[in-house]
């Protein structure tokens, strides 16, 4: 019985992932990390547009001649179509070659931002956005697995960290650059903007993606395959409660940093963009850390989640509380991307599309379950509430984990 130490990632001729990272020439490997960061580039602009909505919504509603409430539903979109539509692209797909997937995918998001960018009236607006979680659901379900394509297995955490680690970069640079080009030239340019990046991206992937043919067709029986792996059931477990728990409180931080922590407007701004930073050397520090342990970094991101999240409600008001709260919880949920990714990876070596598929059905369902009922706990008992409701749904996370790492074997 192995506790949270999980096997080293190993080659298929057993060689250790220490000694093959370190035989791994730099030169050979440049090529594939241009092509890796052309993926963490395009997690980066589907996440910013996804987001682009949040600090541009008065204008968009005005402009559109509905009420900020429908408005909204251009945040709601994104994120139920996401969790249809990764299953659905990984059959859909079949045996086609990954990199015209993701050559297409890109092409949608250059396409959903300027149906954006045009968009007459708020029903145009929800097609740009369906477009949209389409591509956030595909890029969810294939770019972390076209990191074996590009590398050798003991880089591919890092690689992971990489690609993932653009959806940190957009909630600290994307969302505030785009609401700010809002503000200067209107809610259209933004969406004009993230249409050329997205078009540059494309280009970028045109020239240095390799062919990445799938190993086999994936038909809708593989998608009950997770399901029927006790490890892959425990990773979607875990999904479903540390991601609710997370966005019961991240969703309503402003509230709680004004109320709980008693800080003014411009505190508030600072410490969210600190959240950001946060979360960008999480992905980073993840992408490390589960090349060492896979469940012991999924346990030290539930465990400090759950630990900042009920903390808070007896820490007392004040600046520095509020940003030791703010750092630690960035920290770890940057964690949470990369390992819950690599631990479904490792739980189905032979399914790894499939398990993907389903962790970003599971992922974007727990995201809005918890703001959702975050919502209904602030309004009807207040954000304290809410925090003690998060903070329990975290740690229920880290007890799975510690129990699943003292009972089963690693993948």
């Amino acid at each position: 019985m192995q506790a949270l130490d999980d096997k080293p990632l190993v080659h298929a001729d057993g060689e250790s992932a220490g000694a093959a990272a370190a035989a791994i020439s730099t030169a050979t490997a440049a090529p594939a990390w241009l092509a890796v960061a052309s993926l963490a580039i395009s997690t980066f602009a589907s996440v910013t547009t996804e987001f682009l909505p949040v600090g541009l919504l008065t204008g968009i509603a005005a402009s559109l001649h509905v009420s900020e409430g429908a408005a909204g539903l251009m945040v709601t979109m994104p994120g139920l179509v996401a969790a249809v539509t990764g299953p659905a692209l990984i059959i859909a797909s079949g045996r086609l070659d990954r990199r015209i997937v993701l050559l297409v995918l890109s092409a949608v998001l250059v396409a959903s931002n300027l149906l954006a960018a045009l968009a007459p009236n708020l029903a145009v607006m929800l097609l740009a956005r369906a477009l949209l979680g389409l591509v956030v659901g595909g890029f969810w379900t294939f770019a972390p697995g076209a990191t074996g394509h590009l590398l050798p297995a003991p880089l591919q955490p890092r690689a992971m960290s990489y690609v993932l680690a653009g959806i940190s970069l957009a909630t600290i640079a994307g969302v505030p650059a785009g609401a700010l080009l809002g503000g200067l030239a209107g809610w259209r340019a933004a969406f004009l903007a993230s249409a050329l990046v997205a078009a540059v991206v494309l280009a970028l992937q045109l020239k240095v993606l390799p062919r990445m043919p799938a190993a086999r067709a994936v038909v809708p029986r593989d998608l009950l395959a997770p399901l029927a792996e006790p490890r892959a059931r425990t990773v979607l477990a875990v999904a479903l409660f540390l991601v609710s728990g997370h966005f019961v409180g991240y969703t309503y931080m402003r509230p709680m940093l004004q109320q709980v922590f008693g800080l003014s407007n411009d505190a508030v701004t600072t410490l969210l963009l600190a959240y950001g930073v946060a979360g960008f050397a999480g992905t980073f520090l993840g992408g490390r850390l589960v090349a060492r342990s896979v469940r012991g970094t999924a346990l030290l991101a539930a465990a400090t989640i759950g630990a900042v999240l009920l903390l808070s409600m007896l820490a007392g008001q004040g600046a520095v509380p509020a940003a030791v709260a703010v750092v630690a919880w960035g920290v770890a949920f940057g964690l949470v991307p990369v390992s819950m990714t690599t631990w479904m990876l490792q739980a189905l070596p032979r399914s790894q599309e499939a398990g993907q598929a389903l962790l970003v059905t599971f992922f974007q369902v727990a995201l809005s379950f918890g703001a959702f009922v975050g919502g209904l706990v602030v309004d009807g008992a207040g954000i304290q509430s809410a925090l003690l409701l998060g903070g329990v749904l975290a740690i229920a996370g880290a007890v799975l984990v510690g129990w699943t790492s003292a009972t089963m074997r690693t993948p």
